[in-house]
């Protein structure tokens, strides 16, 4: 548990310091060490909501977060993620799953990071239904594997153009937060033993403390890329590791 813990921290610094809660490289290194499969997609959505609270709330303060951009991703994606959230899928089917959501999201994120260099961007007007729809496959999907989405949304939100590097970061981080919310609510419906959290409470309080560094690295230190560059790597060493240990 003590080394679990400790990469559980590293991961709220990185993911923290660019918008994100980290929920699928929680998962990814909870089913390498093995925590009981029942219990830990709600364990990632509760980091996820740990972490991004306050980078949501700094989000808020700062007046980056865009409504306007942000709302219809959340009608499309709230009652997806509970709907995804509330079906049971077999062991097998889910690692598989997550293998592929995290190299899919590292790969992304790497290339994402190449946009952060472009201080003028033209702006296109995405219409409501694309955005509707697209926070529905989202919302699903992150319900069903227990993350909060913002790692998909973020990487499409760039490749659309749809917003300014600022607007993207927190339009995302309050959508983890809102979809990791109602993600819990989906997997409460599922049988899961309540009193078994007490047992993982050094992995919550380390990805609060790691969050709250993570924030500080975003607002005072590294630059975004950097943040991002360093997130993506992550993630791919992750997903290697969980792909050898699915295939191997």
């Amino acid at each position: 548990m003590i080394i679990l813990t400790i990469f559980f921290f590293i991961t709220a610094i990185l993911y923290a310091s660019i918008g994100f809660g980290g929920g699928s490289t929680y998962l990814a290194l909870m089913l390498i060490w093995e925590i009981p499969y029942y219990i830990f997609p709600v364990i990632a959505l509760f980091c996820n909501i740990i972490v991004v609270s306050g980078n949501s709330i700094n989000f808020v303060r700062s007046g980056d977060i865009n409504l306007k951009l942000l709302l219809p991703y959340l009608i499309g994606s709230i009652p997806f993620a509970f709907i995804g959230a509330s079906i049971s899928i077999e062991k097998e089917f889910f690692e598989f799953l997550l293998f592929f959501v995290l190299i899919i999201a590292g790969l992304f994120l790497f290339f994402e990071s190449k946009s952060f260099k472009n201080k003028n961007i033209k702006i296109n007007s995405i219409p409501r239904l694309i955005s509707i729809i697209l926070g529905s496959l989202i919302g699903f999907v992150s319900g069903l594997i227990g993350i909060g989405g913002g790692i998909f949304l973020s990487p499409i939100l760039f490749l659309l153009k749809a917003g300014h590097p600022k607007h993207i970061t927190s339009t995302a981080s309050l959508f983890i937060l809102i979809n990791s919310i109602f993600g819990v609510a989906g997997q409460f419906t599922k049988e899961i033993v309540f009193n078994e959290f007490l047992n993982y409470l050094p992995l919550f309080l380390a990805v609060l403390i790691g969050g709250q560094i993570g924030n500080y690295l975003n607002i005072k230190i590294l630059s975004n890329k950097t943040l991002v560059l360093m997130t993506s790597i992550l993630i791919i060493f992750v997903s290697i590791r969980m792909g050898i240990r699915i295939f191997f």
